[in-house]
């Protein structure tokens, strides 16, 4: 399964680049991050960071990341477990410039669903409900950047 949305966020790409950069930061941003548990700072291939995570309703699960590839200001790839019945998650950011104050990011999934047969009727529920996972994280992301630079949401100073 892969679920990939895109979204144009009203910063510069090194502003969105440091807050992804930094394995810390994902509970500020990431739809269903509670917390970063275990962490690196900036992102470093082979090393890995931990986190608790939402799924359904009350319950929680813990998940490990390890970082794949980095291409400065552009790519992140990591690989995660932790989050059954999906396998072999790939996770990736693509950042492309817009301009000065604008970046297209990309934000990816590729997995395997489990399940048997079950998993090929619960993988549109899981794509649709990633895909608005995705949609949250990007507006979340934009809006810390947005505070961080002093930016209300309106756009102004």
């Amino acid at each position: 399964m892969t679920v990939s949305v895109q979204r144009r966020l009203a910063a510069p790409i090194d502003d969105i680049w440091a807050v992804i950069d930094d394995t810390s930061r994902y509970a500020e941003w990431v739809d269903g991050a509670l917390e970063v548990t275990a962490h690196h700072g900036a992102a470093t291939v082979g090393r890995t960071y931990s986190e608790r995570n939402r799924t359904v309703g009350p319950l929680t699960t813990r998940s490990e990341w390890t970082v794949r590839k980095i291409e400065p200001r552009s790519l992140r790839v990591d690989a995660g477990t932790g989050f059954a019945p999906l396998h072999d998650m790939i996770n990736t950011f693509r950042l492309e410039t817009l301009g000065v104050e604008a970046t297209l990011m990309t934000y990816r999934v590729d997995c395997r669903v489990g399940l048997g047969p079950l998993g090929r009727i619960v993988a549109p529920v899981l794509e649709k409900s990633l895909s608005a996972q995705f949609e949250r994280s990007m507006a979340a992301l934009e809006n810390v950047v947005h505070a961080e630079r002093g930016i209300d949401q309106a756009g102004g100073r």
